[in-house]
């Protein structure tokens, strides 16, 4: 029998905060000086990075459908005594407490693995949107199956203490414990992207937010209750799990410890502790290599282990260490025993996104729009370096790609069809490769690490070539896959009239010919089909002049949108409009615009005959906004919020601040609707002296229509409509204007955004591999310093993204790259990869000295 104290962190449904709480509650827990052992419910990888985080030690899985039932607990006990005796272990669930495998009536559910080791559970509700209804779902999840003992509550993202002492007393009617509340806290919130959370290992500020929610748990959770409930667990009667058990060293003839290489770093953080456990039983050397950074393979490796992770959001680096490519390429041809799972497979290809890889494997790979997600069972058909004929291993896949071909001569599995699921070949196979999408998790098919160790200790240790890619004294740059550097042209002659440049003009070339456009801010699609349906409409008023009537309805249903009264909403014909009809509503004495921003305000300023004054932000400070830099004598200071190109967003309070009497202020927010943080808008919230400027044409791509708005005082937007032309709103526009702030708009908004920043986290994360210098902020957009000449590199490979050296205090050296879809991202990131980026610190030219009072 052993005693292990132990919980289990359950929800109601997916979403509710168990990756925060229990990661939170490893890492309190770990602060008193505890021994804390991190386990997972499911397949999932992500989790475990960050228990590991918190507690110091391997994160671990447990699932039934991956290793049998039979396993849970001395998997458990395992986790618990490797690498040293645990205190507690604390087990995150997955999906919702009862949810499992489709079909399985809960098999692999939390419940399951609760029950499998009699472990208490702690429920975690996300309060947000409900108050005494909590009871009755605490109630209905604690009596739903008496073999599953919840014993304790912790409510998470209370809005305030009022909203949360009702749900206290709710749950308090149920008899179970109220152990602890969570209030909203975005910052200790993991980032997501397509495949479901950001890895702890790929957060430079994971260990940051980890203090923090340790902070937040201890405060306001009681720990010592949740030892309480742990401790109450019984004991177990299984023995622990032992992988010396499970395999056998080399045999007598092989040399000592076959050195295997497994993938690690950013971009193949899914591994599972026990499967290099495995092959250290099975006497193997195991060496971590990370193939975003690592010129070369070990010295006379024996075999090379790449399991999971995300190549796709990594692959300009992947692509841009051609040495290792080369070398790895080199390996596989000569015969190294090779296992590849999922992003494994993908780097094996021959190119990802069109940035070269690996080229070992005869087929290409693609972002797909479809996320596959699920349990499978996988036969083998010959015998391969992992499987013999009619063998069937169970396993998962997760991944939204696609390989063409999916499968090439032996596939490695043939996947058994599923309810949702075809059967189908999968991957490629042979006597020393084996590389597929299904994840295997070894410790429930231990004869597969025997059988790669086994290979392993027999295989001839790799040696590349003297002067070869990769090889020491060579430049490290390989040529698989590669093109020749190009050389980078000297940068085009500015325009001549540079505040009148416009991005859509770099989206051909000097013939005409369309270039892959990463220059114009739109959203890269279509206008949803009820916007589209609004637009079509609008022409059967084409034949007359706009009715007035509908123009005061849109601005009605505008001002509802950000409760607002009728007349603090304006229509316009674009932004564009409305920096002229400010520049016309008064004869300003000293009009300032921040730069650098965008151009129009200057334009629109000097058509009407003022005199421009520029106040500079700065690439030192991020192109931060000091409000103290703005001449008191100022009358009208234009400024962008995002800034159109720098990104930067400006807090709310820093605007504000710009605000005194006898002075206007417009805040051009063209782009705030696609920020996901809110928290800096103007929009909502009236603020005398202040305009607030917002367009339809970024967010719902429709600039041919020319809409927008304007936000501010009554009395200022009485100023701008003596000055507008009559009837300069198109039906059209009307159209729009109504149609995009109605509920469809809300939650299409929300989708566009939540994408769009997906998208910009692509775009940075392979910038930052690239070594290329970005400006940190939150537009769907992304100002970059490649440096002078790459734009026209990038131009002549049929890239186009904006030049800057239009923008007031930039340079040749900098260009701005709308976010785009994964696929286009990564074509320019390949192109940038073999671009040689050695930028020198040209330095932003501080025109402030002239620009400033």
């Amino acid at each position: 029998m052993s005693a292990l104290p132990r919980v289990v962190v359950a929800a109601p449904a997916s979403g509710h905060g168990k990756t925060t709480v229990a990661t939170g509650l490893m890492a309190a827990l770990a602060r008193r000086g505890l021994e804390v052992s991190g386990h997972k419910v499911g397949p999932d990888y992500i989790d475990p990075g960050y228990h590991a985080l918190a507690t110091g030690r391997p994160g671990r899985n447990l699932d039934p459908h991956l290793v049998g039932v039979e396993r849970i607990v001395p998997l458990l006990l395992h986790g618990s005594r490797t690498p040293r005796a645990a205190d507690v272990a604390v087990v995150e669930g997955v999906m919702g407490l009862f949810d499992g495998q489709i079909g399985g009536d809960g098999f692999a559910s939390t419940a399951h693995v609760a029950t499998l080791t009699d472990t208490p559970v702690v429920l975690v509700v996300d309060i947000s949107s409900a108050s005494r209804t909590i009871g009755a779902v605490v109630a209905g999840l604690a009596g739903f199956d008496p073999g599953v003992r919840v014993a304790g509550v912790i409510l998470n993202k209370a809005g305030s203490p009022r909203h949360a002492e009702e749900v206290r007393r709710a749950v308090a009617a149920t008899g179970i414990p109220v152990l602890g509340v969570l209030g909203r806290d975005d910052h200790i919130v993991a980032p997501s992207r397509h495949l479901g959370l950001v890895p702890a290992a790929e957060r430079a500020d994971a260990a940051t937010a980890l203090d923090r929610l340790a902070d937040q748990v201890a405060e306001r959770v009681d720990l010592d209750a949740v030892l309480e409930i742990a401790r109450s667990a019984p004991p177990l009667d299984a023995p622990a799990w032992d992988p010396t058990a499970e395999v056998r060293g080399p045999g007598a003839g092989a040399a000592a410890r076959p050195r295997v290489a497994v993938a690690g770093g950013r971009a193949f953080t899914f591994t599972y502790a026990e499967t290099t456990e495995l092959l250290a039983a099975a006497g193997c050397e195991v060496v971590v290599v990370d193939p975003t950074h690592d010129q070369r393979l070990p010295d006379d490796v024996q075999g090379i282990y790449l399991g999971g992770g995300f190549p796709e959001v990594h692959a300009a680096a992947l692509s841009r260490n051609a040495a290792l490519r080369e070398d790895l390429r080199a390996a596989v041809a000569a015969g190294v025993p090779t296992v590849a799972e999922c992003a494994g497979l993908l780097y094996l290809t021959e190119t990802l996104d069109h940035a070269p890889m690996v080229g070992a494997v005869a087929a290409t790979a693609a972002m797909s729009p479809r996320l596959t997600l699920a349990y499978r069972s996988a036969t083998s058909t010959e015998p391969t370096l992992l499987g013999r004929p009619g063998e069937t291993v169970t396993g998962h896949e997760f991944h939204r790609t696609r390989v063409e071909p999916a499968a090439g001569g032996t596939p490695a599995w043939v996947l058994e069809p599923t309810a949702s699921h075809p059967r189908t070949a999968d991957g490629f196979a042979g006597p020393t490769l084996h590389a597929s999408y299904l994840h295997v998790h070894w410790a429930g098919h231990p004869h597969l690490a025997q059988r790669f160790a086994d290979a392993a200790a027999a295989a001839t240790a790799y040696r590349r070539s003297p002067g070869s890619p990769g090889a020491l004294g060579t430049s490290g740059r390989g040529t698989s896959g590669s093109r020749e550097l190009p050389e980078v042209p000297r940068p085009e002659v500015a325009p001549a009239d540079p505040l009148r440049h416009h991005g859509d003009v770099e989206t051909s070339d000097a013939t005409g010919r369309p270039l892959v456009d990463l220059a114009v801010n739109t959203y890269d699609g279509p206008p949803p089909p009820w916007l589209a349906d609004a637009l079509r409409a609008s022409l059967e008023d084409a034949g007359a002049y706009p009715d007035a009537g509908r123009v005061r309805a849109a601005q009605a249903a505008t001002a509802r949108h950000h409760s607002r009264a009728d007349d603090e909403v304006l229509a316009v014909a674009g932004l564009a409009e409305a920096f002229t009809l400010v520049a016309r509503a008064r004869a300003w004495r000293h009009p300032v615009v921040v730069h650098p921003q965008f151009t129009e305000p200057d334009v629109a300023l000097r058509a009407a005959g003022h005199t421009v004054h520029h106040v500079l932000t700065h690439a030192s400070e991020n192109f931060a906004l000091d409000p103290s830099r703005v001449p008191e004598e100022a009358d009208l200071v234009v400024v962008g919020n995002p800034t159109n190109p720098t990104g930067r967003v400006h807090p709310a309070a820093t605007l504000r601040a710009l605000t005194r009497p006898g002075r206007l202020v417009v805040v051009d927010e063209a782009f705030m609707d696609s920020v996901p943080d809110r928290r800096h808008t103007l929009a909502d919230a009236p603020v005398p002296g202040l305009l607030v400027l917002r367009s339809l044409t970024k967010l719902w791509g429709i600039p041919g229509v020319r809409a927008g708005y304007v936000l501010g005082e009554p009395a200022v937007l009485a100023e701008l409509r003596a000055v507008q032309t009559p009837w300069s709103v198109s039906a059209a526009a009307i159209a729009a204007l109504h149609a995009c702030v109605g509920p469809d708009a809300v939650a299409e908004a929300a989708r566009r955004t939540g994408e769009l920043a997906a998208w910009r986290l692509v775009l940075t994360r392979g910038l930052d591999e690239l070594g290329v210098h970005h400006v940190p902020g939150g537009a769907p957009f992304v100002l970059a310093r490649p440096g002078a000449g790459v734009r026209d590199a990038l131009r002549a490979d049929g890239l186009a993204v904006r030049r800057a050296d239009t923008f007031p205090g930039l340079d040749a050296s900098w260009v701005r790259i709308a976010a785009r879809r994964p696929a286009t991202t990564r074509r320019l990131l390949s192109a940038l990869g073999v671009l040689d980026l050695r930028v020198p610190d040209l330095g932003v030219p501080d025109l402030g000295a002239a620009a400033r009072p």
